[in-house]
């Protein structure tokens, strides 16, 4: 059996950041964790389920959806790393919608720019699980 690295890693990943987030983060980054795993999920579901075609356009729906969940959280907790999620998941709707309009098959450029942005919104929510802490701390003292 063939174990490939990069998605091993990208899971891992994800389900440290979203670990972190219920253990030391806000509500805000407990509902990005939520957001960025159903996200997850429904994309690997998608992508063993349907055929190249109606894949790509199930895959640009719900990013459009991930992106409106992240938009009602900004909206809800004004918090700057959900700013940075939103613009990530800007990035990754528009890049869905480029392959779909342009019908490109995905290469890797889609892959390094999807995997990016990808690691991008985990980043933003790290920003935002230190930002809490730092908080909690200062109203600690």
């Amino acid at each position: 059996m063939h174990l490939q690295i990069a998605p091993l890693l990208g899971w891992s990943a994800t389900f440290l950041v979203c670990g972190l987030a219920w253990i030391k983060g806000s509500a805000a980054e407990r509902w990005g964790s939520l957001i960025v795993l159903a996200g997850s999920v429904v994309a690997l579901i998608i992508q063993m389920v349907l055929p190249p075609r109606p894949e790509a356009i199930a895959l640009l729906l719900s990013e459009g959806l991930y992106s409106l969940a992240f938009l009602m959280l900004a909206l809800r907790y004004t918090s700057p790393w959900l700013g940075g999620a939103m613009l990530l998941q800007a990035t990754q709707f528009g890049l869905h919608a480029y392959y779909i309009v342009a019908e490109r098959k995905h290469d890797l450029t889609y892959g390094i720019v999807n995997n990016l942005n990808s690691a991008g919104v985990l980043v933003c929510i790290l920003f935002g699980i230190f930002a809490s802490a730092r908080r909690r701390a200062r109203a600690a003292k």
